[in-house]
């Protein structure tokens, strides 16, 4: 099915009203897997005209995904990586832990952005950030949809690194996610380290129940002590 390339028009339209000379692009990936980090890239990308074939990593095949990151590395103004274990979304929930790999982000960059473009509906980031929410972003934005690509091949080779040893689990094809060699290896051998403990699957696993995490740390007062303001454009 043909899509419609991603653009510049939020980048520019934000330089515009804001006068910001720095916007970043972020975007997640991990955030509905079993197992692993959830991962979030930031991207700069300037105005330049991107890669040909750029648009949300899930639209790629995982060959094209690969080498357009090949592409955006030296294409991109510059990019950083953050994480959040699967230790820390037990403890603060998804919503938190997504803000955490976030702000690690954005802090490893080497410019500090202005103004945030984030993908999705909800600013899970906040203040201090100067965010714009766009839905699709990962297919509207160019610097999201650099974002997308770079955040989704680096953390499948996480995955891939991890499914060492726990070769039954297949990280490397299901990069944490379900699946019915995940589901059949978890009912068997229980979690591994690289499980979030917190998370429903166990509960149709009663062989494993015992060892679900209920996260001490409510959501709403994690989102609470990280604020939740952000800006209006």
């Amino acid at each position: 099915m043909p899509y419609e390339p991603p653009t510049h028009t939020v980048e520019r339209s934000l330089r515009a009203t804001t006068g910001a000379k720095v916007v970043a692009g972020l975007d997640e990936v991990g955030r509905g897997a079993w197992a692993g980090p959830v991962t979030v890239c930031a991207a700069v990308t300037g105005l330049r005209r991107p890669p040909e074939g750029l648009t949300d990593s899930k639209l790629l095949t995982p060959k094209r995904r690969a080498a357009l990151a090949v592409q955006l590395e030296s294409w991109v103004t510059a990019h950083a990586f953050g994480h959040s274990s699967p230790q820390e979304i037990d403890e603060l929930g998804m919503t938190a832990a997504l803000r955490l790999a976030a702000s690690r982000a954005l802090e490893a960059l080497p410019v500090r952005p202005e103004v945030v473009i984030l993908d999705g509906k909800h600013d899970y980031l906040g203040a201090p950030w100067r965010v714009r929410t766009v839905i699709k972003g990962d297919q509207s934005c160019v610097v999201v949809a650099a974002a997308s690509v770079l955040a989704k091949v680096r953390r499948d080779a996480m995955m891939a690194e991890l499914g060492v040893g726990y070769e039954d689990f297949d990280f490397g094809g299901n990069a944490g996610y379900p699946s019915p060699v995940h589901r059949a290896a978890l009912e068997a051998l229980g979690p591994t380290p690289h499980h979030r403990l917190s998370w429903s699957y166990l509960d149709a696993l009663p062989r494993w129940q015992h060892l679900k995490r209920v996260r001490s740390v409510p959501e709403a007062a994690s989102l609470e002590a990280g604020g939740q303001l952000g800006f209006e454009f």
